[in-house]
């Protein structure tokens, strides 16, 4: 026994120990500059004070609707305040925010209201009739709290699921309430669903440590400093907005609201608000670019944009930084609580050939501060690859920053997580100077503007066609969404089927981002026992 650890007069205290969370980052944003500007939102403008109040309220309101330490709330929102509140405000009352992406069907969100066992659902007026719908699917019976502002399409501002005003629900609650630190840094804070390799979302929970530290690895990634102005570009039903929400806060930064993302706006925006940050897939990047010279606004300070999935080509580089944009090129997953990958930029590349740093610009990067470790392995020996950027491995994490899991699911979290190590499923080379490039997925997912489409959900939905014997889905490159579903289909003997018919069968049946933009029929290839061999149709994806 040594006494520097094991010594019991040196145990654990409330003095010297708390469960670490991003929560209390909003009190001491609030008690420190309770009058700086924490939310804009059109013509709104809250406080740190008026902020943190509200979000009290909110965990107050929510404990009088029933929810206890690990009740699910769910919120179908855009990037609205009461998205930003939820975010302090469900974990404060005990709950887990369980935030939806709008854009999925009616019955994917009746599966997560269920599968979460939801006992709240808040829901913005701009979304009620998709709520509605999935709430006459689904099985559990949450309270329903009402968000509407004056940005609320006027169409919509009036509908209602017959559930709490959130504004009358937050005004008959106390901004004293003591809201719950947790219990246990190992909470869950978070639930996040993802639609992985299979039709049905699985949940990915995150808990208050994991939460705490990535957020304070977005600060050191983004090399943030104090009160930043960051424009919420990047849905916040991603990874918690890849936990910016708790970042920005515990800077005591500006939240530039943004309902939807629109080129004339966000220059607007840029120049009036002087926003340093923002986030985003490389559409984003690409609606900044392509905004007309007459409705852009001169930015008033040098901006940020840290971008995921596809790196930008050396025009768009260019294009940017001319323009007066940095940029800082992250990868992650939403089991790593967004990014957890960055391509640390060294300053002698700033003099090498602008094609030069597009090449460097392509590769993911080496491991956030707030990740343990980041590996490339050989998948049957979990052995690390040489680095000799080519030897291609499976990009595999451990740490601090990995999920709790996939909530009511054994066997994929054990998968994920064998040998001690999180599996990604992404493929990539580690380079001499250590850093790793993707090269490919060993997941069929399609990442279409920032969005996860599973190619086999896409599959089995046209599978239920009539005439469809066999169907495969790739990955089609697209200039303005970065890939986009092309579905290959063979059709059964003596079936009809056009291209236009079996897009409209699958939009129909599915949110229609994820819905093929290209239907091509050819006798899809396959192995002697019958396996699509789907490499050969990303080969021929390339070349329509």
């Amino acid at each position: 026994m040594h006494p520097a650890n094991d010594d019991p007069a040196l145990a654990r205290r409330p003095a010297n120990w708390r469960p670490l969370t991003p929560l209390h980052f909003l009190d001491r944003a609030a008690l420190v500059f309770p009058d700086h500007t924490a939310i804009v939102h059109g013509a709104a403008r809250l406080s740190y004070r008026e902020f943190r109040n509200r979000s009290v309220r909110l965990a107050h309101a929510l404990c009088r609707l029933g929810v206890r330490r690990g009740d699910a709330v769910a919120a179908l929102l855009p990037n609205v305040p009461a998205m930003l509140e939820a975010h302090f405000g469900v974990p404060m009352s005990g709950g887990v925010l369980a935030a939806i992406n709008t854009r999925l069907d009616a019955g994917t969100i009746a599966y997560i209201l269920d599968h979460a066992e939801a006992k709240v659902f808040i829901v913005e007026r701009e979304y009620a009739a998709l709520a509605r719908a999935a709430l006459a699917q689904a099985a559990v019976r949450p309270a329903v709290l009402e968000v509407a502002d004056a940005t609320t399409p006027t169409t919509h501002r009036n509908e209602t699921l017959g559930g709490t005003d959130y504004e009358d629900a937050l005004a008959n609650a106390d901004p004293g309430f003591a809201w719950l630190w947790p219990e246990d840094e190992w909470d869950a804070i978070a639930l996040n669903y993802t639609s992985g390799t299979t039709g049905r979302p699985k949940g990915v929970l995150y808990h208050h440590r994991g939460a705490h530290l990535l957020a304070i690895g977005n600060v050191l990634a983004a090399q943030m400093p104090r009160h930043p102005v960051y424009l919420w570009t990047l849905p916040m039903f991603h990874c918690n907005g890849w936990c910016f929400p708790w970042t920005i806060t515990a800077l005591a930064g500006t939240h530039i609201c943004l309902r939807a993302v629109r080129g004339p706006e966000l220059w607007q925006l840029m120049s009036a608000e002087g926003v340093s940050h923002l986030c985003g897939a490389p559409i984003v990047m690409k609606t900044i670019l392509e905004t007309p010279d007459s409705d852009r606004r001169p930015l008033s300070r040098p901006v940020t944009f840290l971008v995921a999935a596809a790196p930008p080509p050396e025009a768009v580089l260019r294009a940017m930084r001319e323009a007066g944009f940095g940029v800082v090129h992250v990868y992650g997953l939403t089991e790593v609580y967004g990014p957890a990958v960055v391509n640390e930029w060294h300053e002698a590349w700033n003099t090498l050939p602008m094609a030069e740093q597009a090449r460097l610009m392509a590769r993911q990067g080496v491991r956030y501060l707030a990740l343990e470790e980041l590996a490339v392995l050989d998948p049957e020996t979990m052995q690390p690859v040489p680095a000799d950027g080519s030897t291609l491995g499976e990009v595999m994490m451990r740490g601090n920053v990995v999920m709790k899991g996939y909530l009511k699911d054994e066997e994929a979290t054990e998968k994920a997580f064998a040998g001690g190590w999180f599996h990604t499923g992404d493929l990539a080379v580690v380079h001499p100077d250590g850093y790793v490039q993707l090269k490919d997925r060993a997941k069929d997912i399609i990442i279409s503007g920032g969005e996860n489409i599973s190619s086999i959900e896409v599959e089995d939905v046209l599978y239920a066609h009539p005439a469809v014997a066999a169907v495969a889905v790739v990955a089609k490159p697209d200039e303005k969404w970065g890939e986009t579903p092309l579905a290959f289909v063979e059709l059964k003997p003596g079936k009809e089927a056009t291209a236009e018919e079996l897009i409209a069968f699958a939009r129909q049946r599915l949110a229609h981002y994820k819905a093929p933009r290209q239907v091509v029929f050819i006798e899809i290839p396959k192995t002697s026992t019958g396996k699509i061999q789907k490499h050969l149709l990303r080969a021929l994806a390339l070349e329509l």
